[in-house]
């Protein structure tokens, strides 16, 4: 069973800071593509930004700048630094990861839980 648990939402001020983490357990085999996305209340879900195994990098025009993603292949963690908060950045954000599990040879979208961001003053 492969599972994706993300950490480090919460409130902050416009303009502060905050770190992402998601990390996949379970029987993996290897990682490919992985990313967050956003969802905010009555909007469609969006893709913040990704990040291949090889480290290249992929944003939303909205982010690029304030927003940095990075990974440890070997700790199967992916990270969103999130600087410059604006209120609008206020959503649910979703880690997503390209899995492929131990004994399989294809590859499988899994998302986790979600973590709230909300940007007040």
């Amino acid at each position: 069973q492969v599972q994706l648990v993300e950490s480090g939402g919460g409130l902050v001020q416009p303009g502060g800071s905050l770190r992402l983490s998601c990390a996949a357990s379970g029987s993996i085999s290897s990682i490919n593509v992985m990313g967050w996305y956003r969802q905010a209340p009555g909007k469609q879900r969006e893709l913040v930004a990704t990040i291949t195994r090889g480290g290249s990098t992929n944003y939303v025009d909205s982010v690029k700048g304030r927003f940095t993603i990075s990974r440890d292949n070997a700790k199967n963690t992916v990270y969103l630094q999130m600087n410059s908060l604006k209120p609008e950045d206020t959503a649910v954000y979703y880690c997503n990861a390209d899995i492929v599990a131990s004994g399989s040879y294809w590859s499988a979208g899994f998302w986790g839980q979600g973590t709230q961001v909300t940007v007040s003053s």
